[in-house]
């Protein structure tokens, strides 16, 4: 094992050459202020600590523990180590796939803790394309490599990942599966593991219709997180929020959202403020009654932001929500001129949303006149949430379908009162 001052040394000179702050090469599982008395030589690392530090850096263990091994050399004779350094040392929007997936390939000797790194980045990048299916298998290899690594935290963060991308592709049990396994394996960890174990386990109990464990579980993360304030409990308070609306609790709802709105700080975190604003304006659409005009403040707050800085996933959550209001305002042609520009691309919308706006456009199809095709459609999009085990939106869709048929707000008359069949 290296002397503390070597260790540090050694440690500074991998950081700085990848180009890393203290702060990112910490990323929340370590404080800077513990890694910059690991880079002066006052502490000794632990065991645990040399293998994150060493799967950050990209590095096999030993680089980090054995005074014979030469940093440089190590770093520098594999390509595949080289094209991680680059990927890591990139901003979010210049981060390249295909050559992190092809050195992956290409190379399978390389250490399990880089590896996992390689896996994770990877993995990030293929969920931010909209490439659900091979984030999933890349997931998957990484929570097999977790387990094998025995490191309790890339555990539960690789398992609280592939909970959140199974959710998105709509396996709503497999999700929840994934998402307790996270839970319960994060007690002991840090304040931000296992509040992101417990925002995907709300998550993925609400998707599944358990709202009372959800919101068990949603009041929890808002204990768990308000000492520390800040992203961890806007996060929280969007929670719990969301699990409200969907046991039609909307006053409980839009008072935890806006206590949210009022938390986040679009200079700290500028997406989430604008994830924010888009969960603001899909509230005031659900509640009983609907409340349009505040939808339509949150969307027209947050679409000059997009225009800067959002991203394509922003864009179609907010397209999908202004076809939605439009609807609610009775603005039929503008709502399905909104979906129609929504067929014509690739949707990057979460399973729900997905067929949200594909129940919205059949209900436009019933409206429209063409009640059969609506009918066919929009039962379709119910029993694929039936299949999918979101009990909860089903039946929201069912529900759906059934006040289009007893109050269409234009089309033919004789549609009111037409029971679905099948």
């Amino acid at each position: 094992m290296l002397q503390q001052s070597e260790f540090g040394s050694r440690l500074r000179a991998l950081r700085e050459k990848r180009g890393l702050s203290q702060a990112a090469l910490a990323e929340g599982a370590i404080s800077t202020g513990y890694l910059s008395r690991l880079e002066s030589g006052a502490r000794r690392p632990t065991p645990r600590v040399v293998a994150y530090l060493a799967q950050r850096l990209g590095v096999p263990v030993s680089v980090l523990e054995d005074p014979n091994a030469d940093p440089v050399d190590a770093v520098e004779a594999s390509p595949f180590t080289q094209v991680l350094a680059a990927v890591i040392s990139a901003s979010s929007h210049d981060r390249a796939a295909e050559p992190l997936a092809e050195a992956l390939r290409a190379d399978g000797q390389h250490d399990p803790a880089q590896r996992w790194q390689a896996l994770w980045l990877l993995a990030e990048i293929r969920g931010d394309e909209g490439e659900r299916d091979e984030q999933r298998h890349l997931l998957e290899e990484l929570v097999e490599l977790s387990g094998q690594l025995g490191v309790a935290p890339l555990l539960a963060r690789a398992q609280t990942q592939l909970s959140r991308c199974l959710r998105t592709l709509g396996d709503t049990a497999g999700a929840r599966e994934y998402a307790q396994r996270a839970y319960d394996v994060a007690g002991e960890l840090s304040l931000t593991d296992r509040a992101a174990t417990l925002q995907a386990l709300v998550s993925a109990l609400a998707e599944a219709g358990r709202l009372d464990e959800a919101r068990t579980h949603a009041d929890e993360l808002c204990r768990l997180t308000e000492p520390a304030g800040g992203t961890l409990h806007v996060e929280a308070l969007w929670a719990a929020a969301t699990v409200r609306t969907r046991q039609g609790d909307h006053a409980g709802a839009i008072a935890r959202l806006e206590e949210a709105l009022s938390g986040a700080n679009s200079r700290q975190d500028l997406h989430l403020w604008i994830r924010l604003h888009l969960a603001a304006a899909s509230l005031y659409l659900q509640t009983t009654p609907a409340q349009p005009e505040q939808a339509r403040a949150a969307l027209d707050t947050v679409e000059p932001v997009l225009r800067l800085i959002g991203t394509e996933r922003h864009h179609q959550e907010h397209q999908s929500l202004r076809a939605h209001l439009a609807f609610a305002e009775g603005r039929l042609d503008d709502a399905r001129a909104i979906c129609d520009a929504a067929a014509d691309r690739r949707s990057l919308l979460s399973f729900r949303d997905r067929l949200k706006l594909a129940a919205l456009q059949a209900r436009l199809a019933i409206l429209g006149g063409d009640a059969d095709g609506g009918i066919r459609a929009l039962q379709d999009v119910a029993r694929q949430a039936e299949q999918a085990h979101n009990v909860e939106l089903a039946a929201e869709l069912w529900r759906s379908l059934a006040e289009t048929l007893a109050r269409p707000y234009g089309g033919d008359p004789a549609l009111a009162g037409r029971a679905p069949t099948g």
